[in-house]
């Protein structure tokens, strides 16, 4: 483009901008030819300054602070929209910008999303495992992570290995077994299981409980408790597991029990104390200690799950 078609360009464009007349002095409006770059064959990447960093200008939508602040434009109640929104972690109040969410609404939303994500495909920490002295076992999972979420009936169903170790390990016709899974939130063993493991073991030893020798299953699903209860033949069986996550919401375990467990068995015939995290949930200490009372109600009543409830009736 030579300079007379950029003349005539500029000379269209002011005339839209003022159809009464142009100012007197344009060169503050529309720079000059002779003020504008050079164009450059160069790519974009090679031009870009080294100096240039990256920007952010939101804060982060993560933080308590910012999780509990509305989105309404002009709300006719602000004390009792704070008052609702701190009563919940339900995602209440955000607002939208037309028929779509906020950008800060939908950040929080994609940034609980990764949470959940992450604790699903990780392991548990094997340091962890280690301090707690389990030995660890797996069950029939063999093609990791996708597999373990696309195929619950083998999560149900130790291998040979699993079997072998467990038969040779383990101390048969206890009263208590304690087994840890990591199911499907490595986050949440991780976070509860330093507190609860000893309240349960401590527990028991005080209500005179004999216990078996702990240990860890890798691609942990529920039913897997049938599995352990042909092996050994504990009196109460329990299974702490990770609790499926929610959106930013991963530390949840639950402790799964029954009553002499076999193969058969279904959810009717095992209880569970769920929801046990920190700061909102049950309490891990106190979790645990509910749990060995309950133990010693199932023995005392030889039953759990439906069975131990008619009979409360």
């Amino acid at each position: 483009m030579d300079q007379s078609e950029l003349d005539a360009i500029i000379e269209r464009v002011l005339k839209e901008l003022y159809p009464q007349g142009k100012p007197s002095d344009t060169s503050a409006v529309i720079p000059q030819a002779s003020t504008l770059p050079e164009r450059s064959s160069a790519p974009a990447k090679t031009r870009a300054s080294s100096s240039a960093q990256l920007t952010i200008d939101l804060p982060d939508p993560t933080l308590p602070e910012a999780r509990t602040q509305h989105g309404i434009q002009n709300p006719v109640n602000l004390e009792g929209l704070k008052a609702l929104i701190s009563s919940t972690t339900a995602r209440i109040g955000v607002g939208r910008a037309g028929p779509r969410y906020r950008t800060r609404s939908w950040l929080l939303f994609q940034a609980d999303q990764a949470v959940t994500q992450d604790t699903l495909l990780r392991d548990v920490d094997e340091n962890l495992l280690k301090d707690l002295g389990v030995f660890s076992v797996q069950t029939n999972i063999t093609g990791g992570k996708q597999e373990y979420l696309l195929r619950p009936d083998l999560g149900r169903q130790l291998n040979d290995e699993a079997r072998r170790l467990i038969t040779e390990k383990c101390q048969k016709n206890v009263q208590v077994q304690l087994c840890v899974g990591d199911g499907l939130s490595a986050e949440a063993i991780e976070t509860n299981i330093r507190q609860i493991f000893p309240v349960i073991q401590q527990g028991c030893q005080a209500a005179g409980l004999s216990m078996g020798t702990p240990f860890f299953i890798k691609y942990c699903r529920v039913g897997v408790m049938n599995d352990i209860g042909d092996l050994i033949k504990p009196e109460v069986l329990m299974l702490l597991i990770g609790e499926r996550p929610g959106l930013g919401r991963a530390e949840s375990m639950s402790i799964y029990m029954g009553f002499q467990p076999k193969n058969g068995d279904t959810d009717a015939e095992r209880d569970v104390i769920c929801n046990i995290f920190d700061r909102g949930g049950t309490n891990p200490l106190e979790a645990g200690a509910y749990a060995v009372q309950f133990a010693k109600k199932m023995i005392q009543n030889k039953a759990s799950g439906v069975k131990l409830k008619m009979m409360e009736k």
